[in-house]
């Protein structure tokens, strides 16, 4: 997929498409815009997606923090000014931008949300546990490559190749999505993404569970919650389990709630045939 890239106050924002219909879309905690890739490349033609680098990540790896959620919202509703978002646009995250995505609705209409494996918040941390604790035990080899330097591209590419999620898996649009996530000298390549942004962000996320059920309750926009049955490694336990789901199901009318059969955290935005749902759900009339 071919993006067009543009900056807004040092936010790199990347256009897929020419349709006069409007997705603006957020990535996850240690992502980049690239992860959208697969779903503009399937978009029907009277649709264009914009899709963001958060700060600390891609592209926008440069900008100051402080991160955490909410800067980060204040940073996708300044992209929808920019692109000229309106009461037709609709808005996506995949992971935590689903959550960035929840905190943007609150603070304006959207036509609807599509929240992709994230937006409801998780269960209070056990008396005692750190948040930077949980945050490594659930991003596991995703936090470790970021401490890591990689003496080719290849190497790194290697890297994600063994990763569990990406057994299998492996297509043109996660080889893009990686090399695009590459900086520094050869010899000592690393991620873009600035540990101190994941870990900030993920301490957020952890800690803010009432700031994000305020959020969730404030959308006036219909949602969609669009669940993998597998997680970050691909193992049995999905990241939204139903009995965190059904209760905010029955919370919120205006959200609907919906499992991808035969999809895990990382393959619900790349596999075609995830894919292929996913934008289903974006572009529904």
């Amino acid at each position: 997929m071919t993006f067009a890239f543009d900056d807004v106050d040092g936010l790199r924002i990347a256009r897929a498409g020419s349709g006069p219909r409007l997705i603006i879309a957020v990535h996850g905690i240690t992502a980049s815009l690239m992860s959208w890739g697969a779903v503009a490349r399937r978009l029907p033609d009277d649709w264009t997606l914009v899709a963001v680098d958060l700060r600390g990540r891609g592209h926008s790896a440069g900008l100051p923090g402080p991160y955490g959620l909410p800067r980060h919202a204040e940073d996708v509703l300044r992209v929808a000014e920019h692109v000229g978002a309106d009461g037709g646009t609709v808005l996506t995250g995949h992971s935590m931008g689903a959550y960035v995505a929840v905190l943007a609705a609150a603070r304006r209409d959207f036509a609807r949300v599509v929240l992709v494996d994230g937006g409801l918040p998780f269960p209070p941390l056990p008396e005692g546990v750190d948040p930077d604790a949980a945050l490594a035990a659930a991003l596991g080899p995703a936090l470790d490559r970021l401490r890591q330097t990689y003496p080719s591209a290849e190497a790194y590419v290697e890297f994600f190749r063994n990763h569990p999620a990406f057994a299998g898996h492996w297509s043109d649009d996660v080889e893009e999505y990686v090399r695009y996530d590459l900086t520094g000298p050869e010899g000592a390549l690393r991620s873009r993404a600035v540990p101190e942004a994941v870990r900030e962000d993920g301490r957020w996320l952890h800690t803010e569970q009432a700031a994000l059920s305020a959020a969730l309750e404030a959308v006036k926009a219909p949602m969609t919650l669009l669940r993998a049955p597998r997680g970050l490694l691909n193992q049995d336990v999905p990241m939204l389990p139903d009995d965190l789901a059904a209760p905010w199901t029955a919370r919120l009318p205006g959200l609907r709630d919906e499992v991808v059969p035969d999809c895990n955290h990382y393959t619900i935005v790349f596999d075609d045939r995830c894919v292929a749902t996913v934008v289903d759900r974006l572009t529904a009339p």
